[in-house]
């Protein structure tokens, strides 16, 4: 195996493995509030959101911004708890663009909490812009793996149980604040 190939598959490992379910938690929030015929604009979202983690585990990995990582592991489940709660909300006309902006700075969160992970990997690496690529191409393809099954569990509920996407939104988005809650409580940050 290369090292493309094994940044690669440790980024979609990463992405994939229950440990790190905060990030899985936070992009199924995401799509939550999104039907459907609405796909265009969760690639949109999900595309913000990736821009944003891919900026800063750029940053961060190079060390060019430095959080510590208390704070990170505060502010993930913040923003979690922000989107579960703005998806309870229906959404106004013309608010995509913010939604999208928003995703965008949410990613710039997320991607720093992936970035401890990644200096860890990169130890002694002489160049790190082929193994950050494919760590962060390895985030994305876990990513549309996790979209591609929460499409798939919502088409058999929307179909199969004739739930109602509002209800759904409901009960996806309660289930992540309370997840993100519980993660704010637990955090060290608080002492």
């Amino acid at each position: 195996m290369n090292s493309f190939q094994l940044y690669l598959t440790l980024g979609f490992q990463h992405i994939i493995n229950i440990h790190g379910y905060d990030h899985i938690v936070f992009v199924l929030t995401l799509c939550a509030a999104y039907s459907f015929s609405e796909i265009k604009k969760v690639l949109i979202l999900v595309t913000a959101f990736t821009i944003g983690h891919s900026v800063t585990l750029a940053l961060s990995t190079l060390n060019y911004v430095l959080i510590p990582a208390p704070v990170i592991e505060f502010l993930i489940p913040v923003t979690i708890f922000i989107t579960a709660v703005s998806n309870l909300f229906p959404a106004k006309e013309g608010r995509q663009k913010l939604i999208y902006i928003i995703a965008l700075i949410f990613g710039l969160v997320h991607g720093l909490g992936f970035s401890n992970y990644l200096k860890e990997l990169l130890g002694a690496e002489t160049s790190i812009v082929q193994p950050l690529f494919a760590f962060n191409v390895g985030l994305e393809i876990g990513q549309v793996v996790i979209l591609s099954v929460y499409f798939l569990i919502l088409g058999l509920a929307l179909k199969l149980f004739q739930v109602k996407h509002h209800i759904w939104r409901i009960f996806i988005s309660g289930a992540a604040a309370g997840i993100a809650l519980t993660l704010i409580i637990q955090n060290k940050f608080w002492g």
